[in-house]
């Protein structure tokens, strides 16, 4: 059985960017605060973590990037970036990249993680490929995760990647696109972590 396939009832999620101290980190920590909201006492089913391929190790956030996930609802204290390594993306359940290129990265280290390797605007865009109706089966909201991941994987030949989907590294620019991009990596993010917090309401009794 596949290292990720985890009896484990949780669900984890991997951003990935350059330095981990601008988008994979605010993602992070935007989509905790954003899990918190919406899932309560069962926020800990779906973990989400972080890491860079050239990480700034150990170091907090950018004080711009901070500045903006505050702005977001998030909390940006006690962050410290981590360097990719494979077994992170040999277990993550899901992959989202910041860029095209972070994707060839993590596939680099993992090529197994093919199926569950996106760049986080593609997995936006493949959620709108698959549709609000699709049925997703499981035992708990981390096996229709799984299983929801499989739908992405499989609605890839019906949608075209482009420079689209890649999300830009504002380390050396204003604050202002450090403002834009984590709007970006909000507007993509939420909606694929809402439409996975949505997979837990077969677990709530009516």
């Amino acid at each position: 059985m596949p290292r990720h396939w985890s009896p484990e009832p949780v669900f984890t999620v991997l951003l990935v960017c350059t330095g981990n101290i601008c988008r994979s980190a605010l993602g992070e920590r935007l989509g905790r605060a954003y899990l918190a909201e919406v899932l309560g006492q069962d926020a800990d089913t779906v973990r989400l973590v972080s890491a860079g391929v050239q990480a700034v190790v150990g170091s907090a956030m950018h004080p711009d990037s901070a500045l903006v996930l505050r702005g977001l609802g998030g909390r940006p204290e006690g962050f410290v970036a981590r360097q990719l390594v494979d077994d992170m993306a040999i277990d993550a359940d899901l992959t989202l990249t910041m860029t095209r290129q972070h994707r060839r990265d993590v596939l680099r280290m993992a090529p197994r993680a093919l199926a569950r390797t996106f760049t986080l605007r593609e997995a936006a865009g493949l959620l709108e490929v698959v549709g609000e109706d699709v049925e997703v089966p499981g035992d708990g909201l981390a096996e229709r995760a799984r299983n929801l991941i499989k739908e992405l994987a499989a609605a890839r030949s019906r949608r075209q990647s482009g420079r689209g989907d890649d999300i830009r590294d504002p380390v050396g620019l204003p604050a202002e696109v450090h403002q834009e991009v984590g709007d970006a990596v909000a507007g993509a993010l939420i909606p694929v972590l809402s439409r996975i917090a949505a997979l837990r309401r077969a677990d709530v009794p009516a």
